[in-house]
Formats: C-alpha cells, sequence, structure tokens
C-alpha cells in the first residue's frame, strides 16, 4: 500500500469518512499537507512527511516511536496509512519561548527515561546527505573543509544514551491541561543525551543544563563538556538542513537562516 501514495483527498475518502480539513492552516508543528481535520466532534492531526525524498521507513519510524511513548509525552498514533499518519490532537497552547528551566529539563529527564526506540541517530549520514541536496552554488569549499573535518574526527562518544526528540524548541511543544507535550517526532531516535541539549534551540541553555544536570544526577561540567564536543555536529547540521530545504522549497526563510548560520561559524573563528 505504501508503494502508491495517497493524496490528502484519497485519504480523508477511504479513511475519515465526514471529516474535513480546518481552514485555519497557521498551525505549530505541521508543515506541507500536513494538516488538522474535524468529524463527528472530533480532531486529528493528519501528518504527511516534509520531505518527499526521504525513504518510507523514516515516516514509519516516526509513527512506531510515537506507539512506544507515553501519553504524558507525546500525541497518540492513530493510524498508518499511505504517506499520511493520524495522530492525536492536543488541546493546549504553544508557548512563545520554550518554558522555564525546570519545567523544559523535567520534559526532557521524562523522555530520557523512556524504552530504547531501536535505532540510533546517526549525524553524517545527514550532513552528507544535505550537502549533496543543497544547491551547487552554495556549496562551498569551506563548507566541505567543514564536513571532511567531522568525517575525520568522528561522531563523540556518547555520556549516556537514550531516545531523543531531536528538535525541541517551543514550537514542538504543547502546554496542554495535564503538563507539557512534545510533538514532531520525525527526527527522533536513540542517542547521547548531550546531543539533545546541544541541538536544543534556547536563548539561555545555561540554566537548563545545570537543571537537567540535577534532574539526571550528572556532573555539570560534565555535561557542559560533553555538549560543547557535540556543538560543531549541531551547528552544521541545522545550517546544512537550511540550506537542503533551500533547494527543495525555494522558500527565502531558509536561506536567510543558512546566511546566518555561516556567519556565526565565522564568529566563532
Amino acid at each position: 500500500m505504501r508503494n502508491s501514495k495517497l493524496t490528502r483527498d484519497e485519504c480523508l475518502s477511504r479513511h475519515f469518512h465526514g471529516f474535513q480539513p480546518l481552514t485555519r492552516s497557521a498551525t505549530a508543528g505541521l508543515s506541507g499537507g500536513s494538516c488538522i481535520i474535524e468529524g463527528q466532534g472530533q480532531r486529528v492531526v493528519l501528518r504527511q512527511h516534509h520531505d518527499p525524498s526521504a525513504p518510507d521507513f523514516h515516516f514509519l519510524r516516526q509513527y512506531r516511536a510515537l506507539h512506544s511513548l507515553p501519553s504524558t509525552l507525546a500525541p497518540k498514533p492513530l493510524g498508518y496509512f499511505s504517506g499520511w499518519m493520524a495522530v492525536e490532537y492536543l488541546e493546549g497552547e504553544i508557548p512563545a519561548t520554550l518554558p522555564d528551566a525546570d519545567a523544559t529539563a523535567a520534559l526532557l529527564y521524562h523522555l530520557h527515561q523512556q524504552k530504547p526506540f531501536g535505532w540510533r541517530v546517526s549525524l553524517l549520514p545527514l550532513l552528507e546527505r544535505y550537502w549533496q541536496g543543497a544547491s551547487p552554488s552554495r556549496r562551498t569549499p569551506r563548507w566541505l573543509r567543514l564536513l571532511k573535518r567531522l568525517r575525520k574526527r568522528g561522531e563523540p562518544q556518547p555520556l549516556r544514551l537514550a531516545p531523543l526528540h531531536m528538535d525541541v524548541h517551543a514550537g514542538n511543544i504543547i502546554d496542554t491541561p495535564a503538563g507539557l507535550r512534545l510533538i514532531d517526532w520525525e527526527y527522533a531516535a536513540d542517542g547521547d543525551i548531550a546531543l539533545e541539549l546541544a541541538a536544543l534551540w534556547a536563548d539561555d541553555k545555561t540554566t537548563l543544563i545545570a537543571a537537567y544536570a540535577r534532574r539526571a544526577h550528572l556532573s555539570e561540567a560534565i555535561l557542559i563538556r560533553q555538549i560543547k564536543k557535540w556543538r560543531p555536529w549541531t551547528q552544521l547540521l541545522m545550517t546544512t538542513w537550511y540550506e537542503y530545504r533551500w533547494q527543495q522549497t525555494g522558500d527565502q526563510q531558509f536561506i536567510t537562516l543558512a546566511d546566518e548560520g555561516w556567519r556565526q561559524f565565522t564568529n566563532k573563528g
């Protein structure tokens, strides 16, 4: 069935009779053809992989990750169809910024205490994929040098392995009446907890790292040292993901963000 992907309307007619997409479209955690549908007094999030070139098993992994997680962390998966995934709609507010350090640390630690997903995050293949998928005019010698340097260095040995979300920012958090929940699990995989913290989008990581170290019974100095090992990887990953997405979509916001990422590399020497 997955060999022939359904359109949204085909998916609705076959599996969600009586449901209609909401006209409101600006919703965090949704991209591409993903949407909220409503029918029979119920709302459901119908998700589509934002990257049409990604293998089907990447999307299926997200569904399996949601199946393995408790409702205290993530929305419940409701069905997997050809090119689509239905998940529970979570009522709540999307914060403008990350919740306070203690609340965010508690949410991450709760995730990191769960059973492993069964597959590992590997950044080098992603970095190489983004290089290959970027515009040839944007593939500079500097970018290639950075990529070769990280390839030679190799990924850091993990401090502590755990299931990771790998895209934690305010837009992927829902403040529900029952507490904070994470959405948009497409990058979920097992990996180093320090990688999660290095990749996290936060204005002030210092307080958050200290709160996480206390909760996880880790030395703050050791955790900071491990996070620093991952920072070149996460910075290049984020910057080149913007390059990749710009080539895919032509959306100017991605090239603006990529340019800012390269400037940060320059500012850090």
